[in-house]
């Protein structure tokens, strides 16, 4: 039986997730970068589309998320906003961009709001970003935080190991989502960090706890489509579930293709003019 398709969907604003968190709704939030993927994925009803810095990693081959530049996440949010009519698109602010300096900060989100129509930024620290995030707030622009495992301080860590297992990180980063919450964020990801501290986190604080590897009492979850539909296979860390093994299949279709080219087969008589 086929569905038919809403061409008037409501838009998802920071306060349908605010409201959906209240309610005990779990939110839904998955990475796109391109038109294409974007438009299906917001089409399966997605709440929040995060345009990440893991783009980085997934789209141009980088090891790590820091390489990306601010025009090229512009780049890849307005095409994913060209794709959405429903989901609230996130963009995450790149390495570089609001570090230690929050007139630049500032700058920085508003390119990225006024250059790709986007609904909102998303950015990494605890209280150290306190006075960007509050400059963008300022401007009138929606800030999700980020805290426990923050890719974009992989040299400082030295590894992707999980955050916060001691008391004392612990407390920090619980102060850190505080703080994040005081200066006016709408919503908090927590990445890989033990499930009890989530909980806690999520049950002290009044704004949607979104977790990726942060057990599943937080308001809603995260993933990183490319790795969720197994088109990325080299990485597989505990929490990722894959839905769909996208890589062997694409694989599988391309060979076929290039067989049949190579044989003749491709195009047969249906297939020309």
């Amino acid at each position: 039986m086929s569905v038919a398709k809403d061409n008037n969907p409501k838009r998802v604003t920071v306060h349908t997730l605010e409201n959906m968190a209240l309610k005990n709704e779990k939110i839904s939030m998955i990475t796109a970068y391109d038109y294409s993927m974007a438009k299906l994925v917001d089409a399966a009803g997605i709440d929040v589309i995060l345009v990440g810095d893991s783009a980085a990693n997934v789209m141009a081959g980088y090891e790590t998320t820091l390489p990306i530049t601010l025009d090229e996440m512009i780049y890849h949010a307005a095409s994913v906003v060209r794709g959405v009519s429903r989901a609230l698109v996130v963009v995450d602010m790149p390495f570089g961009s609001y570090q230690g300096n929050s007139k630049m900060a500032l700058q920085s989100a508003i390119r990225i709001m006024k250059e790709t129509s986007a609904n909102a930024i998303k950015l990494e620290g605890g209280q150290e970003v306190i006075e960007s995030i509050s400059r963008i707030l300022s401007a009138g622009i929606p800030v999700m935080g980020h805290l426990g495992l923050t890719p974009q301080s992989i040299n400082k860590f030295g590894t992707y190991a999980v955050r916060a297992t001691t008391n004392d990180e612990a407390e920090r980063v619980l102060a850190d989502a505080k703080a994040l919450e005081e200066a006016g964020c709408f919503a908090l990801v927590l990445e890989k960090i033990p499930a009890e501290l989530a909980k806690r986190i999520a049950d002290e604080l009044t704004i949607p706890v979104i977790g990726i590897g942060a057990g599943g009492h937080t308001d809603g979850q995260v993933l990183v489509l490319h790795d969720m539909l197994g088109i990325t296979q080299d990485f597989s860390p505990r929490y990722l579930r894959r839905y769909l093994s996208l890589g062997d299949e694409i694989l599988s279709a391309v060979r076929q293709y290039s067989a049949d080219v190579k044989s003749g087969d491709f195009p047969n008589e249906r297939e020309q003019y």
